[in-house]
């Protein structure tokens, strides 16, 4: 059965078509959410939550992305709700002080050796602030200005997180470049 019609079938509350979407993306959406959310229960909550509210909001897909594509933005915005709930706090800074950041950025290249459980175990030593940015920006492809609305940022506190937290996870990542301990 194809997932349009069992978005058609979920409007009309059918309980079936809503399990087996269940079924269908639980998993996945279950990963995006352990990147957000470290604590295995409270990422299995945010996915669940975030099943509610996509069967909840049902009229609101439009079918202009796939049925996934619409439901992980729903997951990651939970996530991210449930983060802000701990109090995160994104750093601004003017553009002038970034575009000088940006001048000093030499630029990096992640090793051909290093896994990415080497890069997400980087990427989850990050600040909470950085942590997210980082995740929007290079794990699910947003761009600053989807970030800032998303995170109810500005876009100038997209960029600079972003660029500290590159910062970082170059610093966590440089001990496997150089072969140096950690």
């Amino acid at each position: 059965m194809s997932n349009l019609l069992l978005v058609e079938q979920c409007r009309a509350n059918n309980a079936k078509a809503q399990l087996t979407l269940y079924k269908q993306y639980c998993d996945g959406m279950f990963i995006v959410a352990s990147r957000y959310i470290k604590d295995t229960a409270a990422a299995e909550d945010a996915m669940q939550e975030s099943f509610i509210k996509a069967f909840k909001k049902i009229e609101q897909f439009k079918g202009d992305v796939t049925f996934g594509a619409w439901l992980k933005r729903i997951v990651i915005n939970t996530c991210l709700d449930v983060l802000k709930k701990k109090k995160i706090y994104f750093d601004e800074i003017n553009d002038n002080t970034l575009r000088i950041e940006d001048e000093e950025d030499t630029g990096w290249e992640v090793g051909d050796g290093t896994t990415m459980i080497e890069i997400n175990s980087a990427i989850d030593k990050l600040s909470e602030s950085h942590k997210a940015v980082v995740k929007l920006f290079l794990l699910e492809g947003f761009d600053h200005q989807e970030i800032a609305d998303i995170l109810g940022i500005t876009e100038s506190a997209s960029r600079t997180n972003l660029h500290r937290g590159k910062i970082q996870l170059q610093q966590h990542l440089k001990h496997l470049q150089y072969g140096t301990g950690y």
